[in-house]
């Protein structure tokens, strides 16, 4: 399609725009077209479908997060590469992991985007379709065709990848898959078995992280209870030394006292002869 610039928005605005003006945008343009003598065009314009929810997201993350973007499709492309030569025998499974770990960041990355986007209604993006978002920028990675639809920021449904690499194919409303089955049931399998490595390996950290917290509150613990201990004992120390002090000046009150008595017999049997 040629349109351009009729009315307030063109056929690449429209999916710019916030979802809820979609449709009367399209039919102003539509009509701006008609107007225009342009029959052929209007009709087609009318005939464009509103986005779902998914892919006008990812739509605005085209628009607005160019970089992270790029990020994701060279992502993709590397792990893309890494998939072919673990295939041909030319990778190892470390390089794999590493890949679709730089992929999986990038699609997070991009999906943390998209949950700041409000709905039509003013709401957040529901779990659900940051998820589908989610797929769509997974198929776009790993596929041309997805890629070229996503790249052009007029998507109208999301797409969902199946398998992995060029090889690989993705579902979208209208858009027919590619087959290599045999193929991407391998990169399929090759995937989750990478991914549920990546998965336990993860899991394994953060048991190990949870592990280190609790014996860390466990010292911490113990240098409180050593700590109250020591004050304790410290304070009975102390309380020793001044009882033995009063024992001391109470032995020598007692001395001093047998002294006198003894003096004062002494005295008595003086006087008694």
């Amino acid at each position: 399609m040629t349109v351009r610039q009729h009315g307030r928005v063109d056929v690449d605005d429209l999916y710019g725009l916030p979802l809820d003006r979609f449709v009367p945008e399209r039919t102003a343009l539509s009509r701006a077209l008609r107007k225009a003598g342009e029959s052929e065009q209007a009709t087609e314009v009318a005939g464009l479908r509103k986005p779902s929810v998914a892919a006008w997201a990812v739509n605005q993350l085209v628009r607005t997060q160019r970089k992270a973007i790029d990020e994701l499709l060279e992502a993709g492309d590397a792990l893309r590469s890494a998939q072919d030569d673990v295939l041909a025998g030319r990778g190892d499974a470390r390089s794999l992991r590493a890949a679709v770990e730089r992929e999986r960041l990038a699609v997070q990355e991009l999906t943390d985007s998209a949950r700041g986007l409000l709905s039509s209604e003013g709401h957040e993006l529901s779990d659900t379709i940051v998820e589908r978002v989610a797929d769509t920028l997974h198929a776009a990675a790993l596929d041309d065709d997805a890629r070229a639809q996503v790249s052009g920021g007029r998507l109208e449904r999301e797409l969902r990848h199946v398998g992995l690499g060029g090889l690989g194919a993705f579902s979208g409303e209208g858009s027919p898959a590619p087959r290599a089955e045999k193929r991407a049931e391998k990169r399929a399998e090759q995937e989750r078995s990478v991914r549920e490595q990546a998965k336990a390996e993860e899991e394994a950290r953060r048991a190990a992280r949870a592990t280190e917290r609790e014996a860390r509150r466990r010292v911490e613990r113990a240098a409180r209870a050593a700590k109250i201990a020591l004050e304790r004992r410290d304070n009975a120390a102390e309380v020793l030394r001044g009882a033995e002090a009063d024992l001391e000046a109470a032995e020598a009150e007692v001395r001093a006292a047998e002294d006198a008595v003894r003096d004062a017999e002494a005295a008595v049997r003086a006087t008694s002869r």
